[in-house]
């Protein structure tokens, strides 16, 4: 059984298409996701797998409101950005 750091198809879905927001969840992914709450990481595999990158980096630079769902996920991420 692999570790929520070993889950090889969500590492190849944070290939983001802007690097900045690569940078951002990547080291969220790398620092926190495996010792996150089970409700914190399916909040990120939801964003990662249906967000678009223009709406999550908006978002995480605090442009945008975020969506109920994503609030605490992504005030995580402001953490690594």
């Amino acid at each position: 059984m692999t570790t929520p750091t070993e889950n090889p198809r969500l590492r190849w879905l944070l290939r983001r298409g802007m690097k900045e927001l690569d940078v951002v969840v990547t080291r969220y992914y790398e620092r926190h996701f495996a010792t996150a709450s089970e409700t914190e990481r399916a909040a990120f595999v939801s964003l990662i797998e249906t967000a678009e990158d223009p709406d999550i980096w908006a978002w995480v630079m605090d442009y945008q409101a975020v969506p109920a769902e994503y609030a605490d996920v992504v005030e995580r991420l402001r953490l690594y950005a």
